[in-house]
């Protein structure tokens, strides 16, 4: 299984970072809590159980970076245990981008309809698994949360099973 990601530039991911600081150190589960080299704030644009050579080479030629990126307020996915994350605000040349990438794969996985044409929200991953409670202190600690503007600057294959990045641009 892999994911297309864009990844964020660099003062964007410092303040995302911040946040998946603050929330760790108030004691509640966060994405800091992955120290591996290749965990970093991103968005994932679609899903997919394999990539060719040939996809891969459409996907470069058709992700044009920098993207302008704002990330905007809070969001809570779940219902009984939850994913915190801010919303990267849906403009029209994110939304084109991803309906791009999902097109371009052969075999899209989309388990809980989450990637299709008016389904997708994009959105940067704070917190995986909190419980009712743990969302509220996640709320208190994290406060009012101030807009970002930033911008996706590279993008990646994350190869989810060997924990593989493969880099989808120009820099990789």
């Amino acid at each position: 299984m892999h994911s297309v990601e864009l990844i964020l530039d660099d003062e964007t991911d410092r303040k995302i970072r911040a946040q998946w600081t603050s929330l760790a150190g108030a004691g509640l589960p966060s994405q800091a809590r992955h120290t591996g080299a290749s965990n970093r704030p991103h968005i994932t644009l679609a899903l997919t159980e394999t990539l060719t050579g040939e996809t891969i080479r459409a996907l470069e030629e058709a992700i044009a970076l920098p993207l302008p990126i704002a990330v905007g307020g809070l969001l809570l996915f779940g219902s009984r245990r939850f994913v915190l994350a801010r919303l990267a605000i849906p403009s029209s040349q994110l939304l084109g981008l991803q309906a791009r990438v999902t097109q371009l794969l052969d075999d899209r996985v989309d388990p809980h309809g989450n990637f299709g044409p008016g389904r997708w929200t994009p959105h940067v991953t704070l917190a995986r698994r909190l419980t009712g409670e743990q969302v509220g202190v996640a709320l208190t600690e994290l406060g009012a949360v101030a807009d970002v503007t930033g911008a996706a600057v590279r993008a990646r294959s994350w190869d989810i099973d060997a924990k593989v990045e493969h880099w989808l641009d120009p820099g990789g």
